[in-house]
């Protein structure tokens, strides 16, 4: 592996070069120490004169991007390529936020044009992250950013928003010798065939993939954010023995080749397929000369097959970590610092829902769509404790959008599984509630599609519902809507006790 550099959006007009090794600015969004804006650029100069001119931050990582654009204020060494993020709440929608976002980012890092921005989707259940970009959108047109990208979205969510016609350029997602979903899940193979670049973080688990490590006991309180979610990506894997057992593997590789541990973790993630780069943290202080030195090692670093023999022997001790590419932020068990998720639910609308249920009422879900006051229908309705979901197809709600996932039936039945989510959570259940679902297909060749996003959707929260699927229709709502999903719901159901019955009895699984 001798690359430098990597392209992001090479079959655009513009490409985007960046450094392989990314210096992430993670760090300084708190929980290790207070950060200085100006020592904080001036400590950004020893890595730019060492050709890792890239830095990754976002919104919320306290100064990062002022941090960046001091550096630039200052007009001294060479230019820097700032990769950032936008991490929005799902309340926050529409033309004049995109916008605000933007202009708000380009002040702060004090930049003509955003060479990439990135969008973080908190939840899937909530439509707002495809209407803000389709928003971006218009302002990549607009020149005020250059390329898009997207943070920690599954598989198949990724597939849905290409599908819908959006470009983009990148998916930061956690990858590294333990955490192997991006690897082995087909998200690399996909993104190496669409011309998406990943951005791979977490690649040293949070500094616990070093010699510091290797022998030690297992750590009771970890002192940082970064330690506190890469020991829970451990545990998932399999706990503290194993995890040595894989450090005991790269330390083999590692003095083979006369490098640190780290060095050998870095090269196996840069050399595997659509790996743009990998972001390395720093809290920019100090000295970095010997930090930089050790991390360039593995730009030139070759793993050989019995270098790759030793780690996959290692690797196939671990459990596999659970899910896909960013599902430890929002499907138990959850791997984020805190161990739990930022579900943004609102409190005092369910308590309303409840209240009115108590009292015998029901309470109406609207999507938003022009079309329920038109034909007087609603996308949900609870009574007591069932919920019932309106047929739902993927045309957008929002104005400029056609069919969402294109001409791919799992990609639609995608989405519509989420919007279905959505409106069943609104109302006070979960998709673990749901016990029927009603397929209407426009193919019945897609039977199979529809229901591997059925088996993906509901089935990760370990409950089968009843479901019907008639296909072959001559007319599904909507033009080029290929299917149509109703669901049911009651509330509670999923979380009881469940039992699998079978012709021979009691279902053991």
């Amino acid at each position: 592996m001798t690359e430098t550099t990597s392209i992001l959006g090479a079959n655009t007009p513009h490409p985007l070069r960046i450094s392989r090794l990314v210096t992430g600015l993670w760090q300084l969004a708190g929980g290790h120490g207070e950060a200085d804006v100006t020592a904080s650029a001036a400590a950004m100069g020893p890595y730019v004169a060492a050709g890792l001119d890239t830095f990754d931050m976002a919104d919320f990582y306290g100064p990062a991007e002022d941090v960046v654009g001091a550096y630039n204020a200052a007009s001294v060494g060479k230019p820097v390529t700032p990769l950032t993020k936008w991490c929005p709440k799902p309340t926050v929608v529409g033309e004049e936020a995109c916008r605000k976002a933007v202009d708000t980012a380009l002040a702060r890092l004090r930049v003509d044009s955003l060479p990439l921005l990135q969008y973080h989707v908190w939840r899937y259940d909530d439509p707002s992250y495809l209407e803000n970009l389709h928003h971006l959108s218009q302002l990549q047109a607009a020149g005020k950013i250059q390329h898009i990208g997207v943070t920690n979205v599954d598989l198949a969510h990724l597939r849905l928003i290409v599908g819908s016609g959006y470009a983009i350029a990148s998916n930061q997602v956690s990858m590294s010798v333990l955490d192997r979903r991006a690897e082995v899940g087909g998200m690399a193979d996909y993104c190496a065939v669409n011309g998406i670049g990943l951005l791979a973080y977490g690649t040293l688990l949070g500094g616990f993939i070093g010699e510091k490590w290797l022998g030690a006991p297992e750590p009771v309180e970890q002192g940082n954010w970064s330690l506190m979610k890469y020991k829970r990506y451990i545990d998932a894997a399999g706990g503290w023995a194993v995890f040595q057992g894989l450090l005991a593997a790269l330390k083999f590789v590692a003095d083979k080749h006369g490098v640190p541990i780290a060095t050998v973790a870095m090269g196996y993630v840069l050399a595997l397929p659509a790996v743009a780069g990998i972001i390395v943290g720093s809290r920019l202080v100090g000295d970095a000369s010997s930090h930089i030195a050790s991390n360039k090692q593995a730009l030139s670093l070759r793993l050989d097959d019995a270098d790759l023999a030793t780690i996959h022997a290692a690797q196939a001790r671990l459990s596999p970590v659970p899910g896909d590419s960013g599902d430890e932020n929002r499907y138990p068990p959850y791997l984020s610092p805190t161990g739990g998720a930022r579900d943004f639910i609102d409190d005092a609308a369910l308590a309303e829902v409840e209240r009115v249920v108590a009292a015998g009422g029901r309470v109406e879900r609207s999507s938003g769509s022009a079309w329920e006051p038109v034909a007087n229908y609603c996308r949900a309705v609870r009574v007591g404790d069932r919920i019932t979901v309106s047929g739902t197809t993927t045309r957008a709600a929002f104005s400029g959008a056609g069919v969402i996932g294109g001409k791919d039936a799992e990609a639609q039945s995608t989405y519509i599984f989420d919007i279905i989510a959505g409106a069943v959570r609104a109302l006070g259940g979960s998709v673990a509630d749901i016990t029927r679902t009603r397929v209407l297909l426009a193919d019945v060749a897609d039977w199979a599609a529809v229901g591997r996003a059925q088996a993906r959707e509901i089935g990760r929260w370990g409950v089968r519902p009843a479901n019907t699927m008639v296909g072959g229709l001559t007319f599904v709502v909507g033009p080029d809507a290929l299917v149509e999903i109703e669901a049911e719901a009651i509330v509670g159901s999923g979380k009881g006790p469940r039992l699998r019955l079978g012709p021979g009895g009691i279902v053991r699984e």
